[in-house]
């Protein structure tokens, strides 16, 4: 080892008088390291790239009965489905579907996150439901289409979506 060169650190007012030094270990290459280093970094980005799966291998307790909830903002589709108590069961976006920015607000995403969510009910094997909409976005009906054609029986369509009585100011107007 060998003495690289003392150098003041001013971190601080205790620490700018302070002198600390560096040593190097000129017997280890630092190459080895630094490639072993790479590697992780780049297997842990791969695994975060890998997608995840519809379904899980956990036992899943039969429920023929339940609430669908479509959330159709103006940016985003959610779609959830509960039990009748209301315990969510399983879960899908626009956003998790893989659609970013302006194509998320689309009918077309509201379809697949409803498509998905539909998927992971199979595992309940839901048979009937009732779908609870609530919000003013473009995803509403192509969601509610896609979950007549999952298969699942649906007895009550149910428009949830709050009028403020005068509540929350809304936003100013654009000056273009």
């Amino acid at each position: 080892m060998f003495w690289v060169g003392a150098m003041s650190c001013a971190y601080g007012a205790g620490w700018r008088y302070r002198k600390f030094t560096l040593f190097v270990d000129t017997h280890r290459p630092i190459s080895p390291f630094i490639d072993y280093y790479k590697s992780i970094n780049l297997l842990k980005k791969k695994m975060a790239r890998q997608t995840r799966k519809l379904t899980s291998t956990k036992a899943k307790t039969r429920i023929y009965r339940g609430v669908v909830h479509i959330q159709a903002g103006h940016h985003n589709t959610i779609v959830t489905i509960t039990n009748i108590r209301g315990e969510v069961l399983c879960w899908s976006s626009s956003g998790s579907c893989g659609f970013k920015g302006k194509r998320k607000s689309t009918g077309f995403a509201a379809k697949k996150a409803a498509e998905t969510a539909a998927k992971k009910s199979r595992d309940f094997a839901m048979r009937e439901a009732k779908v609870l909409v609530t919000g003013p976005g473009q995803g509403r009906e192509s969601a509610i289409r896609e979950i007549f054609k999952a298969g699942i029986k649906v007895n009550v369509i149910r428009e949830k979506t709050g009028i403020p009585h005068n509540g929350c100011r809304p936003p100013k107007r654009r000056s273009v």
